[in-house]
């Protein structure tokens, strides 16, 4: 898809939503996404931060070391 078919797509996506309160979340989200400098979040983590991040993400390489939706789901139950 090019940038001018995702551009179409998203505004039918827009213009297909009638919950308000999802279109102000949509919204506000999308304006602090376009507001945001990429790296800003990663320059604000410290080095450690940094480095668990990364180790986290080579961990979720390895199937062994991940956990299925339904089990996070269990795992959470109370708060959703």
């Amino acid at each position: 898809m090019n940038t001018i078919e995702l551009k179409q797509n998203f505004h039918l996506l827009i213009d297909s939503i009638e919950n308000e309160k999802l279109l102000i979340n949509f919204y506000n989200l999308i304006k602090k996404r376009s507001s945001t400098k990429e790296g800003q979040l990663w320059n604000k983590l410290t080095n450690q931060e940094q480095e668990e991040l990364l180790l986290s993400l080579e961990e979720s390489k390895n199937i062994e070391n991940l956990v299925s939706h339904n089990e996070m789901k269990k795992k959470y139950e109370k708060w959703l």
